[in-house]
C-alpha cells in the first residue's frame, strides 16, 4: 500500500469536503441559488453521490447521480428548456415517482430561471387540468403514475415522457446531447421559484408562489441541523410536497446525499436507513407511528441520525415521547404552512416536558394571535386562544392567479406588517410554547359552546384499544353542529362501539360529549399523512 498517497486522497477528499461546506456556510446571509451551490459541489467533489434511488431500481430515471452527473445534466435539461423558447419566469409542470431524473428536470428548470408547478397525482382529473392551466405549465413531465390524474385529457397535454408508459415525447430524444450548456441566468430572491398547490385532494387547488428568497431561508438555517457533504438524507414522501422540499433542498445545497423513496413502506425505510447510514430524515406522524410499531424495530442500526424532522400534521405528544426513547438523533417539529409567514419550532430532545407543544416562534419570526374579528390579542398573554398569525422573510408571495384568495390569507398589524393567516387556533403558554388546539375550520361549535376536536381525540387515544382516530362535526338539528369520532381499532381489539363511546363520554364535560362512534378499517389521508376531515364528515352526512 502507498501511504503517502493514501494520505494524499484523504487530504484531497478533505479539503473538497471543507469547499463544499464553505459554499453555504461562509455566505449563510448572503442570497445564494440552489443551482449554484449544486454546482460549486460539482467542482469540489464531482464523483461524490447526490441522488440515489432507495427503491424500485430499475425504474425509469432511478440511476444515482453524482454531483458531477447532476450538474451535467441540470445543464442539459436547462439547455433545452431554452431551445424551446422558455424563458425566465415561465413554467413547466412535473407528475411523476420520485426518482434523481425527476429531481434533476426540477433543479434544470430552476438553472434555466424558470418556474416549476410539482404536482400530485392523486387528485382528480378536472382539478389536474385546473392546476395545469392556472400554472400556465409550457411541458408537463410525466410517468405512468400520472395517468389516473391526466385522465381524457392525457391526448392533448404537451408531455415529455419519463419512461414510455405516460403519453407524450420520450425524455431521452427531448434531451439536448451532453456537453450541452445554457444561457446563463441569474436569479433574484424575489423571483419566482415554485407553485405548490394545495387542497389538490378535495376542494379547490390554490397555487401557493414561493419565491428563491424563502427556499434560500430554508438553506440558510440548515447549519442548525448539521447539514454537511456527509449528511444522508432519506425521504419517504413526495417531492410535489413542500414537506419533502424543505429538507431535500438544504441536503444538496450543502453538498449531501438524497436517498429517494417512490413509495413508503415501514420495513424498507428502516432497512434503507441501516444500509445507507442517514442521518437525516422527514416524516409525517402517521410515518413514524407506522415505523414505531414495526416488530423488528429495535434491531435495526439507526446510530448514524443526526436529525429527524416531522411536520405537516399533529404529532402527539406519547408518539414523540416513544421516538426520543428508542430512536437516536434530535427530534425537531416544525409547525408552519407551505404558504410560510411564521414557524414555531420544537427541538423535542431538549425540551421533554414540552412535547405537547409545537414549541417557540423560530429566530426572526414574528408570530402572534388575534380574535375572531381580526384583532390582535394581548401579546405575552398566557394561555389566550386565537387564531394563529406569521411573519418571516420566507413568505409566499401570493395564490397564483387568485388575488382574493391571497388577501384572504393575509393580516395586517397596526403598522401595516404583514402577517399570513394559518387557520389554526392555539395559545402560548407562560414560556412562549404555542399549543394548538385545531384548525379555525374544524372546530365544532355545539349549543354555543366551542368544542376542539383534538380535546376529545386525546381522551380517546388514552383507550389501549384505540389505534388511531379522529373527531369531525356535523350537523345537528339541536346542536347546530355536534361531534362524531372515527376510531381505527388495535389489532386484537373487540370493545364493541358503543362500550368505547360510553367509555369516552365519561371522561369528558357534558357539552363535549360525542354523538356518535364509528369504526373504519382506516382513516382517510393525504400523501402527507393529513386526515381528510371533510371526507370523513360528508360520508357520515351521506349515510345518516
Amino acid at each position: 500500500m502507498n501511504t503517502a498517497a493514501t494520505t494524499d486522497k484523504a487530504a484531497a477528499v478533505a479539503a473538497a469536503h471543507a469547499a463544499a461546506e464553505n459554499a453555504v456556510t461562509t455566505t449563510e446571509q448572503q442570497f445564494q441559488t440552489i443551482p449554484d451551490l449544486i454546482r460549486s459541489h460539482a467542482r469540489a467533489q464531482p464523483d461524490h453521490l447526490a441522488l440515489l434511488q432507495g427503491d424500485a431500481r430499475g425504474a425509469a430515471g432511478s440511476a444515482p447521480l453524482t454531483y458531477g452527473e447532476l450538474d451535467a445534466l441540470m445543464d442539459r435539461v436547462a439547455a433545452s428548456l431554452q431551445r424551446d423558447g422558455l424563458k425566465a419566469g415561465d413554467a413547466i409542470a412535473i407528475c411523476a415517482n420520485s426518482s434523481p431524473r425527476y429531481a434533476a428536470v426540477f433543479l434544470g428548470a430552476l438553472r434555466a430561471g424558470l418556474v416549476v408547478a410539482p404536482l400530485a397525482a392523486s387528485v382528480t382529473p378536472a382539478n389536474f387540468t385546473s392546476m395545469l392551466a392556472d400554472a400556465q405549465a409550457h411541458w408537463l413531465f410525466v410517468d405512468g403514475l400520472a395517468l389516473d390524474a391526466m385522465g381524457a385529457s392525457a391526448a392533448s397535454l404537451r408531455c415529455i415522457s419519463f419512461d414510455g408508459v405516460a403519453p407524450g415525447v420520450a425524455f431521452d430524444d427531448w434531451l439536448l446531447p451532453t456537453g450541452a450548456v445554457p444561457t446563463p441566468v441569474h436569479a433574484q430572491p424575489a423571483w419566482p421559484f415554485n407553485i405548490i398547490y394545495s387542497s389538490g385532494t378535495t376542494g379547490t387547488p390554490k397555487g401557493i408562489v414561493q419565491p428563491h428568497g424563502m427556499r434560500w431561508s430554508h438553506v440558510a438555517r440548515g447549519t442548525a441541523y448539521n447539514y454537511s457533504p456527509s449528511t444522508v438524507t432519506l425521504l419517504a414522501t413526495p417531492l410535489y410536497s413542500n414537506t419533502t422540499l424543505v429538507v431535500f433542498f438544504p441536503t444538496l445545497a450543502y453538498g449531501g446525499t438524497v436517498v429517494l423513496m417512490a413509495k413508503f413502506d415501514a420495513a424498507g425505510y428502516l432497512a434503507l436507513a441501516a444500509k445507507h447510514r442517514v442521518s437525516h430524515t422527514m416524516l409525517v406522524p402517521v410515518q413514524y407511528h407506522r415505523i414505531m410499531a414495526v416488530p423488528s424495530f429495535d434491531s435495526f442500526d439507526l446510530s448514524s441520525y443526526r436529525f429527524k424532522f416531522c411536520t405537516s400534521a399533529p404529532f402527539s405528544a406519547v408518539l414523540k415521547a416513544d421516538v426520543l426513547a428508542r430512536w437516536p438523533g434530535g427530534l425537531i417539529e416544525f409547525y408552519g404552512m407551505t404558504e410560510g409567514g411564521g414557524t414555531c419550532i420544537l427541538a423535542a430532545h431538549e425540551h421533554p416536558t414540552k412535547l405537547h407543544t409545537v414549541g417557540q416562534p423560530a429566530q426572526g419570526h414574528d408570530i402572534r394571535l388575534i380574535d375572531d374579528d381580526g384583532i390582535e390579542l394581548p401579546p405575552g398573554e398566557p394561555y389566550a386562544i386565537g387564531e394563529v398569525v406569521g411573519h418571516s422573510a420566507g413568505m409566499m408571495t401570493g395564490y397564483h392567479g387568485q388575488p382574493a384568495k391571497t388577501r384572504e390569507a393575509e393580516w395586517f398589524d397596526t403598522t401595516g406588517k404583514r402577517f399570513i393567516r394559518t387557520g389554526d387556533v392555539g395559545r402560548f403558554d407562560a414560556e412562549g410554547f404555542l399549543t394548538l388546539m385545531d384548525r379555525k375550520k374544524d372546530m365544532i361549535i355545539s349549543g354555543g359552546f366551542n368544542l376542539y376536536p383534538s380535546d376529545l381525540e386525546a381522551v380517546l387515544r388514552e383507550h389501549e384499544d384505540v389505534a388511531d382516530v379522529a373527531v369531525v362535526g356535523v350537523p345537528s338539528e339541536l346542536w347546530g353542529e355536534t361531534p362524531v369520532a372515527f376510531v381505527v381499532q388495535r389489532e386484537g381489539s373487540d370493545v364493541a362501539a358503543d362500550a368505547l363511546l360510553q367509555w369516552a363520554n365519561q371522561r369528558v364535560g357534558k357539552t363535549q360529549r360525542l354523538a356518535s362512534l364509528r369504526y373504519l378499517a382506516e382513516l382517510p389521508r393525504s400523501a402527507i399523512g393529513k386526515v381528510l376531515k371533510r371526507e370523513l364528515r360528508d360520508e357520515y352526512v351521506a349515510k345518516g
